[in-house]
């Protein structure tokens, strides 16, 4: 498997994304976009007063968002169309709008906005869309995709195959799959280490992750979080196998947060220790109902404000 030469941090949601502009006074200008799955429109967060600061008209049903690099343009997957909407970040309008295949799921963009991947739900594949052309470029097989992913490449893109069970890493230079790395399960949420060695993915039917060896494609260790709860409540959104829809990697890569929609919680993961450290609300907060999307690398609570076996507080 020929690998992606570099992985840099890029600060995401699975269905939010974060954006930064120009220091000013040494504090970076952070704002997220949290996607409206339910509505029509994009949350803007102002991260350092953490208040709505606006929201972007983008169609009925959103589902994912994604965003280049710069910040600059942002891109939007809408349900009921089948389209990606291309946003000015700036001027908050939209700029382009490319028809996809099919239901549009999670999107990733290279961080130089020069592609996006889109999968499609009901087409068992992925669009590849140049975001300059405004076009299709490529559409490849792939059995009930789920969510893609990017790591800092703006040549590789990974797509979860839930059919199956596995993710697949797409080499946008030859637009073919490079690599068919095996998941032990079903894949929901996945996130990869900064060195591209190792992948973390939450999998159905498991209150908890496995480990995945990246360049020897196998899958390493499968740990199972006991659950404070027996039993899972009726999901609204979700399947009854979905028992964690969330995990993401420290900045540092010393912690990984799981979601768990059993306990409603946030489980702290020790990478280098290989055991659970501590359970939470995110951020000493609850974290409401069905915890879903992680962030992935950009934690936006330093796990300083962390105690061991902390409990979140309704």
């Amino acid at each position: 498997m020929n690998r992606p030469s570099y992985w840099s941090v890029f600060g995401a949601l699975l269905i939010s994304v974060v954006a930064w502009g120009a220091e000013s006074s040494a504090v970076p200008d952070f704002k997220l976009y949290v996607g409206n799955s339910r509505g029509d429109d994009i949350s803007v967060i102002d991260m350092a007063s953490l208040k709505v600061t606006g929201n972007i008209k983008a169609g009925e049903r959103v589902h994912g968002v994604c965003l280049q690099a710069d910040g600059k343009r942002l891109f939007v997957t809408v349900e009921t169309d089948h389209t990606l909407r291309i946003i000015d970040t700036a001027t908050r309008q939209t700029i382009g709008t490319v028809k996809v295949t099919g239901r549009p799921n999670q999107c990733a963009a290279t961080p130089d906005g020069k592609y996006v991947a889109v999968p499609i739900r009901d087409g068992d594949s992925v669009d590849v869309i140049d975001v300059s052309q405004q076009k299709i470029v490529k559409t490849l097989p792939i059995k009930e995709p789920h969510n893609a992913l990017n790591t800092g490449s703006n040549r590789y893109i990974y797509v979860s195959s839930m059919g199956s069970h596995e993710i697949d890493l797409i080499d946008l230079g030859k637009m073919d799959f490079a690599a068919h790395i095996p998941t032990g399960g079903r894949p929901r949420p996945y996130t990869v280490s900064t060195d591209g060695k190792t992948m973390y993915v939450a999998v159905a039917d498991l209150h908890g992750f496995v480990i995945v060896d990246i360049p020897g494609q196998k899958v390493t260790a499968r740990l199972e979080i006991p659950a404070e709860h027996a039993t899972l409540k009726k999901l609204q959104y979700e399947t009854q196998d979905t028992l964690t829809h969330g995990l993401a990697l420290t900045p540092d890569g010393k912690e990984l947060w799981v979601s768990s929609l059993k306990d409603d919680a946030m489980y702290i993961y020790d990478v280098k220790a290989k055991k659970i450290k501590g359970r939470t609300g995110l951020c000493s907060l609850p974290t409401g109902n069905m915890p879903a999307s992680a962030m992935r690398r950009r934690m936006m609570c330093p796990s300083s404000t962390l105690r061991l076996g902390e409990r979140s507080r309704a």
